[in-house]
Formats: structure tokens, C-alpha cells, sequence
């Protein structure tokens, strides 16, 4: 089975980008499932109930997040209510949603995870411990979901690969998202988990992560805090594949979607 996985929408470019090129991208892999980050869909910084239907309409199934997932408090409620979209799971009980859902793809039930780093990010709980008891109910249950796949989202690349190997043979894939660039390190890790440090972003090929690069610039010329404004101009969808045994949970190959 295939499942496919894309990195950050960003705005409604991102939005429209999967629109206009999902379809064809299902055609031509056939996933099972397929997964994106949805939290920089409205606006380039959140997401709410509109934006998310756009997403499923497009053909997205699972919508992962991160921090930005915050950012519009009216969401918070439709964390509760709709299974489909999940929050990082190692934010402290009691944060609206979810972090964790089993769904059903092609006849199989696939463990979607999502986590969220701590280096350079917010202070939260632990997600190589959360993600850790997260397995152990996997586990536990009567029956069997041996493929899992974790969205890792996280801004230091040594943290992103280190959970890889911390879940290596335990999961079927461990892809990050967060950074918006896409990196050139697709791999299978001992025991079969599948591997890529930052699946991209689905959003405008020329900018500074889907932003206008001239109001990125400026703060960073004169450190002074500016408004970003969705940049304008050709859209790309990033991501990758993967294809898993669905019996195991191993994965058996892996590719980039650009």
C-alpha cells in the first residue's frame, strides 16, 4: 500500500496548489491515504473549519499540525469534533483535539501520530515519552494497526532524525514538516521505518516559505517586527511517498514528491 504525505500548505496558494494538483498526484500513485500539514492553510498561519474543508475536498484525508495550529481560537472546537484533523500529541492534557487517530485506508487501519519538537519551539512535553505511550496503546489493542505513520514537526534536523532511530522498526514512516524545505534525504531506517527530514511545503515555489521575501528581509535587516504576507507567484506541492507491507508495517521503498 502507498501512502502519500505532504508537506505545509501555506495559505491559499498552498490551498489552491493542492486543488489543482492532488488529483493528478492520486491518479498517478494510487495511496491508500493521503496525509498533509494543514496549519499554515489560512492565511499562511493557522487553520480553521473553511480552509480545512478545502483541503478534504481536494482530496486530503488527515490534516496533521503544529504550533500555528493555535492561532485561530474559533478552531479550537472543531479539534474536538472532527477525527480527521489532528494537533500535536505531546502538548500538556487538556489542549482541545487530538493527537493520535487510526483510519482506515484501502481496507486497512493506518495510525496517523502527530508530534511536535522542543528545540527552538515551544516548552512542551516530551515527544519521544509521548510518542512512546502513544505505541504502547497501539499495542495494546485487540487489533493490530502495524502501519503508523508520524508527522514530527520540528525545527532542528537533529531532533527530527534522532526520533527516526528512537522509533526505527516500530513505525512504518517518520516524516517532518515545519522548516518548508524540502530535504534530499529519503531513506529506509534497520527495521523497515521510513525516513525524510522535511517533506516541503505546498505553497509559491519563490518565496521565504510561502511568505512575500521582502517583509522577511526587512526583519531580518533591522530586527524589528513586521507584518508576512502570502507571497504570490508559480505553486508547487511537496512532499513524499511511501510504500508499506501492510502486514508488517514495514516500509518498502520511498520517493519525493516536488
Amino acid at each position: 500500500m502507498r501512502i502519500l504525505f505532504l508537506g505545509d500548505v501555506v495559505g491559499r496558494p498552498g490551498r489552491r496548489a493542492v486543488a489543482a494538483l492532488l488529483p493528478a498526484l492520486i491518479r498517478e500513485h494510487d495511496p491508500a491515504l493521503v496525509v498533509a500539514n494543514g496549519e499554515n492553510a489560512a492565511g499562511g498561519l493557522g487553520m480553521d473549519f473553511k480552509t480545512a474543508r478545502q483541503l478534504f475536498d481536494a482530496g486530503v484525508q488527515v490534516l496533521t499540525s503544529g504550533n500555528h495550529v493555535w492561532k485561530i481560537k474559533d478552531f479550537y472546537p472543531t479539534l474536538d469534533t472532527e477525527p480527521r484533523i489532528l494537533r500535536p500529541a505531546n502538548y500538556p492534557p487538556g489542549a482541545p483535539g487530538r493527537g493520535m487517530g487510526v483510519y482506515a485506508a484501502g481496507g486497512v487501519e493506518v495510525a496517523v501520530i502527530n508530534l511536535m519538537g522542543r528545540t527552538f519551539m515551544d516548552d512542551i512535553d516530551c515527544p519521544f515519552r509521548t510518542v512512546d505511550a502513544l505505541l504502547d496503546r497501539l499495542d495494546a489493542r485487540d487489533t493490530p494497526v502495524p502501519v503508523r505513520l508520524v508527522d514530527i514537526h520540528a525545527e532542528a534536523t537533529s531532533e527530527k532524525i534522532a526520533l527516526a532511530y528512537h522509533l526505527a522498526g516500530r513505525v512504518s514512516a517518520v516524516l517532518g514538516t515545519h522548516t518548508h524545505v524540502q530535504t534530499n534525504d529519503a531513506r529506509i531506517l534497520p527495521g523497515g521505518t521510513a525516513a525524510l527530514t522535511d517533506a516541503g511545503m505546498c505553497g509559491v515555489r519563490d518565496s521565504a516559505l510561502g511568505m512575500d521575501p521582502r517583509a522577511i528581509i526587512e526583519r531580518f535587516i533591522t530586527g524589528l517586527p513586521k507584518r508576512f504576507t502570502v507571497a504570490s507567484g508559480e505553486e508547487l506541492v511537496s512532499g513524499v511517498w511511501v510504500d508499506v507491507d501492510p502486514e508488517t508495517g514495514r516500509a518498502l521503498d520511498v520517493g519525493l514528491v516536488s
